[in-house]
């Protein structure tokens, strides 16, 4: 078999359903595999970031390996910032680049750039393909590397003059996830420090998405009463409905959550990443109890020492821990036990509880123009299903949504906090639409991220993708000049001009709506929704004032 038609074989056999990219001279030879392939449908991109960042997406809310493709130099570099964002996002994501011929690799030659070497740290593994007997071994590992926990970014490399030989090796089948089982000993010290502690609270983080344990952690806070809150990557593990769930915290001073993470004296981390929120912000002075449960050993930072660290397979670890607590009920051995479960929500928690609902829910009837960002938040999420799909680019609404916006259900509010690249939202929809044919997906943009990655809007066009985009317009790179006057009393360089959003999505052939008034702004969204094969640029002017409140929760009226 020639080895570019084997290398797909070996991604068919990975299950591999869409592969996200560019062509160029030196990836001929597998485009053309491609094109035989029944199993894999190749998604032409306008620009390399984009691809991967429709990789990192797909990988996400489907939970395999989402696949981006470009030629070398230009094109691969062009991928490396969607590559990065995945791997610090964790989300599973197979890079494949294209090469010049291994013999002038050695020497000057045209667009000849040491990729390898580039990408190795925003990688989990990277490796450059010369034996064509290796592919079917290269091909699996790199999968399984990638999906490893904690998932993230693989790389491989094919030059030209080796997809062209042949090979007579078959491809590697996947083998059944093996998942860990918590260490017995750890399970008892952790339920031992959860019965002793005076106020814990349950800090959720995106492992526990990757895990699929949100019916685990939904269980655990109804059967133990104790209060949960998520980190951004989060959101909807635990339903924003529950009364003991605080919500969303990450913006250091302005999460009013962090009331409660002061209060609490043991901290249970589930699924927790430091990359997204620095437990500095939440234990400072050292005097936090911690107890960690993920699928990997915790990170070594001074602001984080576990008490009690079990590195296992998350849904494994909650079902243990309740089966103790069970156990102990039935024995009433333990002095502390009188106390446990809390049926009754300590009276911090349930006045920060109403605090945050209060923060939510404030704008809700404002119809004041330009936009408050709190109505706009709310007014997408009355016009989605529960289960629809928001994402969020990165800018000040970034913050705005992880405060405001409400999520009941896991991977329904995507937002990237790891890396935090802008430009992500709209590729990212077009890529959960495919994945989620069935549900509305909106992204949601500042005006100037919606620009970097526009041209994706002829991807849209092309594949009838109902992806609907709202822009939040202020001409400023809003989160950075806050932070400019806040520090220095004034911006410098972050003001722009935008051009006409309905026009410029017509002229891709999208519709456009420009809101210009409050009270129409359900009307547009609404039929935005029952848009069926077109995608939907929709522009809001917002008021960005109240970004204030973004820096300190105590601004807030």
């Amino acid at each position: 078999m020639k080895v570019s038609d084997l290398f797909v074989k070996c991604l068919e056999t990975e299950g591999v359903e869409y592969i996200f990219g560019i062509p160029g001279e030196e990836t001929n030879d597998v485009m053309i595999s491609l094109l035989e392939s029944k199993k894999i449908k190749f998604v032409l991109v306008r620009h390399e970031q984009a691809a991967a960042f429709m990789a990192d997406v797909y990988g996400r809310l489907t939970q395999k390996v989402g696949v981006c493709l470009s030629t070398l130099g230009p094109g691969a570099t062009n991928l490396a910032t969607g590559v990065a964002n995945a791997n610090m996002d964790r989300s599973p994501l197979l890079a494949i680049t294209g090469q010049t011929s291994t013999d002038v690799l050695h020497k000057e030659s045209h667009q000849n750039m040491d990729v390898i070497t580039m990408f190795k740290p925003i990688t989990k593994w990277n490796w450059s393909i010369r034996n064509p007997d290796d592919i079917p071994e290269i091909t699996r590992r790199a999968f399984k590397i990638s999906l490893d926990e904690k998932a993230g970014a693989v790389h491989l490399e094919i030059p030209q003059d080796i997809a062209k030989k042949n090979s007579e090796i078959k491809p590697i089948r996947a083998q059944a996830f093996l998942r860990s089982r918590p260490n017995q000993v750890s399970v008892k010290a952790a339920a031992k420090l959860i019965y002793e502690a005076r106020a814990p609270i349950l800090l959720v983080g995106n492992g526990c998405i990757r895990g699929n344990a949100s019916p685990y952690l939904r269980k655990f806070v109804e059967e133990t009463g104790i209060c949960s809150m998520n980190t951004f990557m989060a959101k909807g593990v635990i339903s924003d409905k529950s009364e003991r769930h605080l919500q969303t915290i990450g913006i250091k001073e302005a999460d009013h959550a962090q009331i409660a993470m002061r209060e609490s004296d043991l901290v249970i981390a589930v699924g927790y990443d430091l990359v997204e929120y620095s437990p500095k912000n939440w234990n400072g002075d050292l005097k936090k109890k911690i107890i960690h449960i993920d699928f990997t050993p915790a990170e070594v930072d001074t602001y984080y020492p576990p008490m009690v660290e079990i590195a296992a397979d998350i849904e494994y670890t909650i079902d243990a821990i309740l089966a103790e607590f069970r156990e102990k009920e039935v024995k009433k051995e333990n002095p502390f036990f009188e106390r446990f479960p809390w049926y009754e929500i300590p009276s911090v928690f349930k006045n920060v509880k109403h605090e945050v609902a209060l923060r939510i829910e404030r704008y809700d009837n404002d119809l004041s123009y330009p936009v408050k960002p709190e109505k706009l938040v709310s007014a997408v999420r009355n016009a989605l299903e529960e289960d629809d799909i928001i994402i969020s680019d990165v800018g000040a609404h970034k913050l705005w949504i992880a405060k405001v916006y409400k999520s009941y259900s896991p991977n329904t509010c995507i937002i990237t906090n790891g890396f935090c690249s802008m430009g992500f939202a709209l590729p990212g929809a077009i890529a959960a639409q495919l994945a989620k044919p069935k549900q509305k997906v909106i992204a949601m943009c500042g005006d100037a991220g919606f620009l970097m990655n526009v041209q994706e809007l002829e991807t849209a066009v092309r594949l009838k993708l109902p992806v609907i985009v709202v822009v939040w317009c202020d001409s400023d790179l809003g989160m950075i000049s806050l932070k400019q006057i806040n520090e220095f009393g004034k911006s410098a360089f972050t003001r722009f001009n935008n051009p006409d959003f309905v026009k410029l999505a017509q002229s891709f052939g999208a519709e456009g709506y420009d809101v210009k008034s409050t009270t129409k702004l359900p009307d547009i969204l609404e039929k935005a929704t029952e848009s069926k094969d077109v995608p939907v640029v929709i522009s809001v002017s917002v008021d960005y004032s109240r970004n204030r409140v973004l820096l300190d929760d105590s601004l807030f009226v």
